[in-house]
């Protein structure tokens, strides 16, 4: 499953330097799969082919926000999601509607980094 942020957030921030993926974007920021990653060019991602490069609209306006497809909930980096480890207001929390298991997750680490 990806974390997702809850609109509980109080956009300190501390979450976004801990992501290992930069799945994390402030609110308002467009995000690119290449962020942070080792991605370029063209990628397939859950069947799609898109440019890592590309620019897409921010998912909230309001909040920071983290991109699922870029989550990999810190597997095959910590024992936990640290996002949700350093929240103060316990807004970093499971997506229930996007359950994935820790081969997805680990698979997904490694086509963010090559």
């Amino acid at each position: 499953m990806a974390i997702i942020i809850t609109d509980e957030c109080i956009n300190c921030g501390a979450c976004d330097p801990e992501c290992p993926n930069n799945a994390i974007y402030e609110p308002g920021a467009e995000w690119a799969f290449a962020d942070g990653t080792d991605l370029k060019g063209a990628i397939n991602i859950g069947g799609k082919e898109l440019d890592a490069e590309t620019q897409n609209e921010p998912i909230s306006d309001e909040v920071y926000y983290i991109v699922p497809d870029k989550c990999t909930e810190c597997v095959g980096f910590h024992e936990e999601p640290q996002c949700a480890a350093v929240c103060p207001v316990d807004c970093c929390v499971d997506d229930p509607d996007r359950r994935e298991s820790d081969e997805v997750l680990l698979a997904r680490k490694e086509m963010l980094h090559l």
